[in-house]
């Protein structure tokens, strides 16, 4: 199983009304919440970790990811209200306003951490649950216990306007990526860590003894692969685009189900035996499922099925 763990929200989205009003339909997302709905359609088994509100909106979650197959089981239920992320889109490119205040996800601490099943061979980490509050303190705790057992993966997928202490987050996120066996970022994610310079070089000034793959995806462009003797790129399929809500989320779990196909999230040890011809595959799948999410509205990554 690839555990999921972080944040899930209700994406507010912007929809007309009958009466041509400007309104907000809500929608199950979150950036890791995404990832592992896309994992568990694309036939991969996927778990998740998150508090889940016992309001509406979590139990619109938890039915969500039932209906993708994904083991929701170590996510516990908490008297606390779902984050909600109001979403503007300009463009096709979304921006996003949260209102995450004393929330199920947030609050989730270390001592609420659960004991991992033998099966949870893999950890996903990411989104804005690595931010700040008792749910970034779980997350590393988290990564920190089962980096040397587990593989582990971690997509920051930075949101700057939701950061207000910008010195603690990246020494955060410095710390879990110098843990992960697998980094996943943007090039603005990259810009934003490493300042200017060759994207190239800042990929690989991440791979250390841990880091044995950084994925970095370049937008409309792309997606690259980088190893220590490796720089692999897939051009992207070109759709007509919808939004890009849930793209890189969806490119995630493309990725990491392809690796677990090749058996690579065995353990570290198999991770580190990860060649050419799997990256080739993680990226081509990775680039794929992207591209059906990008070509329709919100996040709705595609089933096995659809490709």
């Amino acid at each position: 199983m690839i555990l999921c763990c972080g944040e899930a929200l209700i994406d507010m989205l912007p929809r007309q009304t009958t009466l041509g009003e400007d309104g907000f339909a809500p929608y199950p997302g979150g950036a890791v919440f995404n990832t592992a709905i896309a994992l568990g359609r694309l036939g991969a088994p996927a778990g998740f970790l998150c508090g889940l509100s016992t309001d509406m909106f979590g139990d619109q979650l938890l039915a969500a990811l039932g209906d993708a197959s994904v083991d929701a089981s170590l996510s516990p239920r908490v008297d606390r209200p779902t984050t909600l992320a109001f979403v503007r889109l300009q463009n096709g490119q979304a921006s996003y306003a949260f209102f995450d205040e004393n929330s199920a996800m947030r609050g989730l601490g270390p001592a609420d951490l659960p004991d991992l099943p033998d099966s949870a061979r893999a950890l996903f980490f990411g989104g804005i649950s690595l931010v700040h509050g008792p749910s970034a303190e779980a997350c590393e705790t988290l990564m920190l216990r089962n980096a040397d057992q587990r593989v582990t993966m971690i997509d920051p997928n930075i949101r700057p306007g939701f950061i207000r202490d910008q010195a603690s987050y990246r020494a955060r996120i410095g710390r879990m990526i110098a843990r992960a066996g697998i980094v996943k970022l943007s090039d603005e994610d990259l810009r934003w860590l490493g300042g200017e310079g060759d994207l190239l070089a800042l990929a690989r000034d991440l791979i250390g003894d841990s880091a044995r793959i950084v994925f970095l995806t370049e937008g409309a462009s792309g997606a690259r692969a980088v190893s220590r003797d490796l720089d692999l790129f897939q051009p992207a399929q070109k759709v007509e685009v919808a939004d890009t809500v849930g793209a890189g989320d969806t490119f995630n779990a493309g990725v990491l189900a392809a690796l677990d196909r090749a058996g690579a999230l065995a353990s570290p040890a198999a991770l580190a035996g990860v060649g050419e011809e799997q990256l080739r595959a993680a990226l081509d799948l990775g680039v794929r499922a992207a591209a059906v999410t990008v070509s329709r509205a919100g996040a709705n990554p595609p089933w096995q099925s659809e490709l």
